[in-house]
């Protein structure tokens, strides 16, 4: 038993280990070629546009909501949210599969983030910042593959578990809108590229789907994954077994209708 269970955990851990190397990977060669390659060209001109323009229109107000945007995916805000969030799903279902694909998620997505900027290091946007920079390096953005790793892990629970239908799309539509407005804010405040938070929302997004289709098995059933009642031909199933009497459980073999 032991080793059967041993073996059941290596096997998604390395499909997991193997998905982050690549992703490290293929995310630094792209950030090698933008801080390197195209870093002071042509293409950055063209690529801080977006920031030179925003910058030289900004107004109070845009710059309170951009702010309160950026922290819908601070350290802190992803933390709090994560850890309500995974206990949450475990009271309402009662089981840790979903608690731990969120803390996977969470966990992976900062150590892939962390390894990245260690790799590449990208100067910021040439305008004015409207946050202190952190030490890593602009590519790619934290907050981008922090807002789409938490909000959209959160759609996908809530799309595959909740039953009320109006709930469900609340929730898909909290995990596209907010990491979106994130991505904008950054771009707002001066501190990322366009480039930085695309390549934040597909990190983000690509780490996600693989541990999905890792710990839940790919993509959502609907409700009927989170232990809705049983089918009524299923139920009329079990009746008609438990009916039958003792001696005859094993010898007859019961079928239900589709």
């Amino acid at each position: 038993m032991r080793r059967r269970y041993g073996v059941a955990v290596a096997g998604p851990a390395a499909r997991l280990l193997a998905g982050a190397v690549g992703l490290v990977a293929a995310m630094t060669v792209l950030g090698l070629l933008l801080s390197n390659v195209w870093g002071r060209s042509r293409f950055e001109r063209a690529d801080a546009q977006a920031d030179v323009v925003l910058a030289r229109d900004r107004t109070p107000t845009w710059n309170r909501i951009s702010h309160y945007a950026t922290l819908l995916a601070e350290t802190r805000t992803v933390v709090v949210v994560g850890a309500v969030l995974a206990v949450v799903f475990l009271l309402a279902l009662r089981r840790w599969r979903e608690p731990l694909f969120l803390a996977v998620v969470l966990v992976g997505e900062v150590s892939l983030f962390v390894t990245i900027t260690l790799l590449v290091d990208r100067h910021r946007p040439p305008v004015p910042h409207l946050d202190r920079a952190p030490p890593t390096s602009s590519f790619p953005s934290g907050h981008t593959t922090a807002a789409v790793s938490l909000y959209g892990g959160f759609a996908l629970l809530a799309w595959r578990t909740v039953r009320v239908a109006v709930l469900r799309v609340a929730a898909l539509v909290v995990g596209v809108v907010v990491p979106v407005a994130v991505a904008l804010s950054r771009v707002y405040r001066g501190m990322h590229y366009p480039t930085d938070v695309l390549a934040g929302a597909v990190l983000g997004s690509s780490w996600l789907a693989l541990v999905a289709a890792t710990l839940l098995g790919g993509p959502g059933r609907g409700p009927a994954a989170a232990g809705q009642p049983a089918s009524s031909s299923g139920r009329r199933a079990r009746r008609t077994q438990n009916s039958l009497p003792s001696g005859s459980a094993s010898t007859t073999q019961v079928t239900s209708s589709p």
